[in-house]
């Protein structure tokens, strides 16, 4: 059972109602993990009082990711490794990237940045 990352702006779209059957399957089977940094990203988003609440209480549910001071060192890395590779790579994808490498999960993602990483880098996207 692979354990999944889900970026932000994949996380919008289902959450507006964009079907992800793997997503889907993730969340029954408990294999969805929640980089922090999502959290702040998804809660900037215009919501009225009750879906905020409602949000709040969905992401509350899933585990988060274990981001401890070595992790920002490893973020950062990647962050280096992919400039001398010519692109750049900012510091939340960086954090969603490496929270995906660091449990060795597969990243469901809709930017076009991920795959581009996952060509010159461990990522695994599904």
């Amino acid at each position: 059972m692979n354990v999944l990352i889900v970026d932000t702006s994949c996380w919008i779209s289902y959450l507006k109602g964009t079907p992800n059957s793997d997503l889907d399957l993730g969340l029954k089977e408990g294999r969805v993990f929640l980089p922090p940094l999502v959290v702040s990203e998804l809660l900037s988003a215009r919501l009225k009082p009750a879906e905020k609440q409602q949000l709040l209480s969905f992401l509350k549910e899933l585990p988060l990711c274990d981001t401890p001071f070595e992790h920002w060192v490893r973020a950062g890395e990647l962050r280096y490794r992919m400039a001398t590779k010519g692109f750049t790579l900012s510091t939340p994808d960086a954090h969603i990237a490496q929270c995906c490498l660091d449990i060795e999960g597969y990243l469901l993602a809709e930017d076009a940045i991920f795959k581009k990483l996952s060509k010159v880098s461990e990522l695994k996207i599904l």
